[in-house]
């Protein structure tokens, strides 16, 4: 979930938006699943709290928000992995193969479908069909197709996913280490951090203090 998650902070953030998106259909009731797709996009699933918010916000009956995001594979009720691995077992895909590979990826990421990986990584799905018949099998990860899929092309593509998601942690951090060292020790011409040297400053402050004057004899 990647922001605060409850029906008023909904139709807080989404009322403006959504306004929007009605002035494109002519009635309410055709905004709804555009009006779900925001809402994932900004909360990284939806649930009975967003279809609330989402049937107050458009004026319909919450059944026909809840329809709509129960049929459709697109949307999420809970919260998933930030690369989503929907692999169709349709039969175009079922026949070149999609079992095998669903097995491949199970094995692989040491998850069963529908769960998702300890380190939040991979979320694994099966969807009856991404309309890529004619390249058989394949899978979608997050609104990317990958076809011809084969054991090889999957370990690669997960080995790709798993770097550029450490490389983006790497780089995170060390942005973040490096705002902190700009901030608390910003060098100086001596080379000297900015907090050393005023721990020096203060300690020879102390050192050089003229010494108290004893009681008169």
């Amino acid at each position: 979930m990647t922001a605060e998650y409850s029906k008023q902070t909904i139709i807080a953030d989404l009322t403006a938006p959504i306004a929007d998106i009605v002035k494109r259909y002519p009635t309410q009731r055709s905004a709804i699943m555009p009006a779900l797709y925001l809402a994932q996009e900004k909360y990284g699933f939806i649930d009975e709290t967003a279809y609330l918010a989402i049937s107050e916000i458009l004026d319909v009956p919450e059944i026909w928000v809840f329809e709509l995001a129960s049929f459709y594979t697109l949307y999420k009720n809970k919260n998933i992995g930030k690369c989503h691995l929907q692999i169709c077992t349709n039969v175009p895909c079922m026949l070149r193969g999609a079992y095998d590979m669903l097995e491949h990826l199970q094995t692989r990421l040491g998850i069963s479908q529908g769960d998702t990986s300890k380190d939040g990584l991979f979320t694994l799905s099966t969807v009856e069909c991404i309309g890529s018949c004619d390249v058989a099998p394949a899978m979608m990860v997050n609104e990317t197709y990958h076809t011809k899929l084969s054991k090889q092309s999957i370990d690669q593509l997960l080995d790709q996913l798993t770097q550029a998601e450490t490389e983006s942690l790497a780089t995170d951090i060390l942005s973040l280490t490096q705002n902190t060292s700009s901030a608390n020790n910003e060098p100086l011409a001596n080379g000297q951090p900015l907090a050393n040297k005023q721990f020096s400053e203060n300690t020879e402050s102390l050192t050089k203090s003229e010494p108290t004057a004893g009681p008169e004899s």
